[in-house]
């Protein structure tokens, strides 16, 4: 039987993502929710921020099968490293951070969850705690045994995938490969297809260059790299328009005639997004065996712990696993 359950991670202890659990917590869920995480750092925070959240624990060996009341949340109790100062980084918790993202990944592949929604982590303090780590994105796809995976960020009718994702601007180039392009473009259009729902994703592409490249005059990674891959691409159906200059790509003349965009680097396509739907966007992962969501935000350690926070992002990322789960079935 597939799980309609799903896990909530709440990302680095001391940021926002604690707070986003137990405000959620006050609306009701259509599927059984499942916070991983310490159940006394909810506790703690919960009265620092004056909510009355039911911390109901659960385990995996009776996992619930029907969604927590509103006002009540499932916790599977994981321990921190040290106690949670809020605003204040910790390294010491870096192991607990990273636990708390292998029991849901993990849960996910052994069929207790039928996806997993992550509340931000804080890349540095991972790293000062002694572990390699680049992201949710890296992380899952080394759990879940993935060659390659794809970032992708929504919000609204707007979506946008990208090529590369945390690598230094003078890298990128280098990165932009046929092969990378190719296997890109291909987990984009299945889970476009399969994940979405979508029967012919259309899908436009950013050239890597200002204005594409100019013909060549700025540039030849749209000449020689781009185009060639993605005329390949063609040939087995795909429907792709590019490479297009990313400065007149993001407007209503190309943007309602397709279900996807493809950016070549982080900040040639993100800010765009965010300037459109900050707060109201989510992040996926496509390409994993699983079902992943996530908030398109920070820790915000400057906000944790004063109630003055918004959950929209994190609903829509709960909305949008929901839907992953339910056209995937």
């Amino acid at each position: 039987m597939t799980p309609t359950r799903f896990a909530l991670t709440p990302g680095e202890p001391a940021g926002i993502g604690p707070d986003l659990c137990l405000l959620i917590a006050s609306q009701h869920q259509p599927h059984p929710l499942i916070a991983i995480t310490s159940r006394d750092l909810l506790a703690e925070r919960a009265t620092e921020l004056g909510v009355a959240v039911t911390l109901v624990p659960v385990t995996p060996d009776a996992f619930p099968n029907t969604p927590a009341e509103a006002g009540s949340l499932y916790v599977w109790d994981t321990p921190l490293g040290a106690p949670v100062v809020t605003g204040q980084l910790d390294k010491s918790n870096a192991a607990f951070v990273l636990e708390t993202l292998t029991r849901a990944g993990q849960g996910c592949l052994d069929g207790h969850f039928a996806g997993m929604i992550t509340a931000p982590v804080h890349k540095g303090v991972i790293n000062e705690g002694g572990v390699a780590f680049s992201g949710h994105t890296e992380f899952l796809a080394e759990l879940t045994e993935t060659e390659q995976v794809v970032m992708m960020l929504a919000t609204g009718n707007l979506r946008v995938a990208l090529a590369t994702t945390h690598l230094p601007l003078r890298e990128v180039a280098d990165a932009i490969t046929p092969e990378l392009l190719e296997r890109v473009t291909r987990i984009l259009h299945a889970d476009l297809k399969h994940k979405f729902g979508i029967a012919q994703p259309r899908i436009l592409v950013c050239g890597l260059n200002p204005h594409a490249g100019e013909g060549g005059h700025l540039g030849r990674e749209e000449i020689d790299i781009i185009e060639p891959a993605l005329e390949r691409l063609r040939g087995e159906g795909i429907d792709l328009r590019g490479p297009l200059p990313a400065d007149t790509l993001f407007t209503p003349k190309y943007l309602e005639h397709c279900d996807a965009v493809l950016a070549m680097y982080h900040d040639q396509g993100l800010p765009v997004l965010k300037y459109k739907g900050f707060g109201a966007a989510v992040n996926v992962t496509l390409g994993l065996p699983i079902i992943r969501t996530s908030v398109d935000h920070g820790t915000a350690l400057d906000l944790a712990g004063t109630g003055k926070i918004d959950t929209g992002s994190l609903q829509v990322a709960l909305e949008t696993a929901y839907q992953m789960a339910e056209t995937r079935l």
